[in-house]
């Protein structure tokens, strides 16, 4: 588990932010302004609190109140960011050794999972964004760190090579098991990857927990949706056909998805991501001939109202509810309540998957 409590002054901003955390990975995710960079910089040491304390696994690192202070260099914290921070003149794995510690991952096991074997005498000038990412992250590994920090490490990565990182990121989560804390004001990044949120907003901690706990806050509505929510849902491929696939997705009754992807083989493991602005709800029965490609059924489970627009959790089977936001006034239309069936529709389109 790790925990803080931490205040910190610039000029007239302030960041003061008490957490504890017990999952894998964590996403700390708000507004441009809202304190997230600041807040792993503090815990790293790189930016002076007026007060802070950090455990992690219950070891005190900082606590400045009882004059117990570790030097940032010495709190064994992997850094990760946005503009990977390699050196020019080392080749990569130059940079890989250069802070290197015993009793972490090994190399091998690092360059294996990273899949960066074949960049090892290349310089990084010689590599794209995405791989040079993948050495940064790689160099914090190798440094043995308790705790794996990541401040906007994709930010400067478009959205295809977005979703070559992630996979590496949910990887290197499952594999070495270092607790992860990941910045960024993209959701999608963030459901892919970590296990539940930190939602800042001018400095001060809004909400904590998974997506489906703080989507039932009508008062977070708002900041989710600036932040591209997504719905990602894990399951396994089953058939591929002419620039689609089939996933079925986890859970008791294993439903079906069409997605508009073509990549891996039958039987990879993916996340599919679907946009609850790109779900259709009805209520059954339905005339067939429709043009969205994806069909299920399920059971609405809770409603989350809002003065415009509403969101609705639907179990249809898999191992969390789908989300889907329609207008106020269609829900109030449709008569639409918890434990009533429904129609889930989408398109293939709208349905991306990642492969893992």
């Amino acid at each position: 588990m790790i925990s803080f409590d931490l205040a910190v002054q610039r000029g007239d901003f302030r960041l003061q932010v008490a957490a504890q955390l017990r999952a894998k990975s964590t996403g700390i995710f708000g507004s441009s302004g809202s304190g997230k960079s600041s807040l792993l910089h503090a815990l790293a040491g790189l930016l002076p609190a007026k007060y802070c304390r950090l455990a992690i696994h219950d070891e005190v690192v900082v606590d400045s109140r009882s004059a117990c202070h570790t030097p940032a260099h010495l709190r064994r914290m992997g850094m990760v960011f946005q503009d990977h921070r390699l050196f020019p003149h080392y080749s990569i794995a130059g940079n890989l050794r250069y802070g290197q510690r015993p009793g972490g991952p090994s190399w091998d096991d690092v360059i294996e999972l990273l899949d960066i074997g074949d960049l090892l005498e290349r310089r990084p000038d010689q590599c794209s964004g995405g791989q040079r990412q993948r050495v940064a992250i790689g160099r914090a590994l190798l440094s043995a760190p308790q705790l794996l920090l990541l401040d906007e490490p994709l930010a400067n990565l478009d959205r295809p090579l977005k979703r070559q990182i992630l996979p590496y990121l949910r990887r290197l989560r499952e594999h070495f098991g270092i607790p992860m804390l990941m910045v960024s004001h993209d959701l999608e990044d963030l459901l892919t990857v970590t296990d539940e949120l930190l939602l800042l907003d001018q400095g001060r901690l809004l909400g904590q927990g998974d997506l489906q706990s703080l989507a039932s806050d009508a008062s977070l509505l708002p900041r989710l949706h600036a932040g591209g929510l997504v719905c990602p849902m894990l399951g396994t491929v089953t058939k591929l056909g002419d620039g689609h696939m089939v996933v079925q997705l986890d859970g008791p009754r294993r439903p079906q998805l069409l997605c508009a992807t073509h990549a891996g083989v039958v039987g990879s493991r993916v996340e599919v991501l679907l946009r609850p602005d790109d779900v259709v709800l009805g209520l059954p029965p339905l005339h067939d001939a429709l043009s969205l490609s994806n069909r299920l059924e399920g059971t609405i489970v809770h409603i989350t109202h809002s003065p415009e627009r509403c969101l609705v959790r639907v179990d249809v089977g898999a191992e969390r509810p789908l989300l889907a936001e329609l207008a106020s006034a269609a829900v109030a239309r449709l008569g639409l309540t918890n434990g009533q069936q429904v129609v889930v529709l989408t398109k293939a389109q709208a349905t991306q998957a990642i492969i893992l």
